[in-house]
């Protein structure tokens, strides 16, 4: 197994509690499509919805050196891919509840939401999203000395 499923596994031991089923096979669906240079900063795993009741929908989500991807495998067949580029990310909402946290990724063409995470895992979660997507973000500003 590859380095992926390393990096959600370490998150899903250090922060128990978080709703998620068939990692391995999420894991997977993002392996196959890091591309070359691309580097593993973080990874974590939860529901791609809105509500909390419904657990159906895990996935993993992964911070590279370039871009957030998120997988997710289909039971039967197919999987989907979801890739986020520092160009098109607005905004980062986190929410505590009483059981589970969520967050939800403001992007220029639609929210991403990731639900049922554990709670103590949330800052975590938004520290290293906030830190790499600012970072690479800058990359795509032009520079006011530039003109």
């Amino acid at each position: 197994m590859g380095s992926v499923y390393n990096y959600a596994l370490n998150f899903k031991r250090k922060h128990q509690g978080g709703l998620v089923w068939r990692l391995k096979k999420h894991c997977e669906v993002v392996e196959k499509h890091l591309n070359p240079g691309e580097d593993i900063i973080f990874a974590f795993a939860g529901q791609k919805n809105t509500k909390f009741y419904e657990p159906f929908f895990s996935c993993v989500v992964v911070l590279t050196n370039k871009r957030i991807l998120i997988g997710q495998k289909r039971v039967v067949w197919g999987y989907f891919l979801s890739s986020i580029t520092p160009d098109l990310y607005n905004d980062l909402l986190v929410y505590q509840g009483l059981i589970w946290g969520k967050v939800t990724i403001d992007t220029v063409k639609e929210k991403v939401v990731i639900s049922n995470l554990p709670k103590s895992g949330l800052d975590e979660i938004e520290t290293n999203i906030s830190e790499m997507m600012m970072s690479e973000k800058q990359k795509y500003t032009p520079h006011e000395n530039a003109k």
